[in-house]
């Protein structure tokens, strides 16, 4: 802080660029249970008992009965050709040809997956949830709506983002700001992934500088961070994690927290779980 109080501040480095940012891939059971918490506030349990719902049918003025997804219990990215075709055709027209990647997009399936099921998408994308909406019931609007949004963004163009990070230097220190501002919505017109961690502050845009252009100091700021302990686990984050660890199986996720609930080892601070004495001692 001493140093660069008294020296000047000349800006050394003005990178502009375009950024991509992919699509998340199409649900499995675990991520639609995180992103239902997340986004829709619903435990575990409640997601797949809706999600059942869905896919049994549901009574559709002027159709019938429909099943509205693919089975729900599932660990495979797979779609099938026939979904990726009608997503293709859904978004040409509606969206246009910017909105459409060329080709269908494939993901890949992780291993020691066993890949029985198809990923979660709507068994018809024509069917939009706003042509629906009257048939269902609030809370399968909104699931329904999520795994519809999600399929659909997952064969969508990539976003693009214009991306600016400019590097000032004084007395030998470098000091870095970035900024990136939408420039093609791509797939984010239709569904942006939720985030586990608040958002950072909104960035305001930043001036336009030159390289060698020298700056006025008008404040410092001097901040010590300290490293903070993980965050407790949420449904959403406790979910991610029996995954990645290979605890249990898709059907499995749901049942083993409420387990935990019902028999009062963790509870529920706000989103956070919370080992009670009781859970401590069982695990000892």
């Amino acid at each position: 802080v001493r140093a660069v109080s008294a020296a000047p501040f000349s800006v050394t480095r003005v990178k502009r660029q375009d950024k991509l940012r992919n699509p998340a891939p199409p649900f499995t059971t675990s991520t639609l249970q995180q992103e239902a918490s997340r986004k829709l506030n619903m435990t575990p349990r409640r997601t797949m008992s809706i999600a059942q719902q869905l896919y049994e049918g549901v009574d559709i003025e002027g159709e019938g009965t429909v099943g509205l997804i693919t089975y729900m219990r599932t660990d495979s990215l797979r779609l099938s050709d026939e979904a990726t075709a009608a997503a293709k055709e859904f978004i040409l027209s509606r969206y246009g040809a910017d909105y459409y990647p060329g080709k269908a997009r494939v993901y890949k399936t992780k291993s020691g997956a066993q890949d029985a099921h198809e990923a979660i998408r709507p068994s018809n994308v024509n069917l939009t949830p706003e042509d629906i909406k009257k048939s269902l019931t609030a809370e399968q609007y909104k699931l329904y709506k999520l795994i519809w949004s999600r399929f659909l963004a997952c064969q969508m163009a990539s976003a693009v983002y214009d991306s600016v990070s400019i590097e000032v230097t004084s007395a030998g220190y470098t000091f870095r700001a970035t900024h990136s501002a939408l420039k093609f919505s791509g797939y984010t017109a239709v569904y942006v992934e939720g985030k586990d961690e608040e958002e950072e502050a909104f960035q305001s845009p930043l001036p336009d500088l030159k390289e060698g252009e020298a700056l006025k100091l008008e404040a410092l700021k001097p901040d010590q961070h300290f490293t903070q302990p993980p965050s407790r686990y949420t449904e959403a984050t406790l979910i991610k994690a029996l995954e990645e660890k290979g605890i249990g199986r898709p059907s499995t996720y749901a049942p083993t927290i409420s387990t935990i609930l019902d028999r009062e080892y963790v509870v529920k601070e706000g989103k956070n779980l919370r080992p009670t004495p009781l859970g401590e001692v069982v695990t000892g």
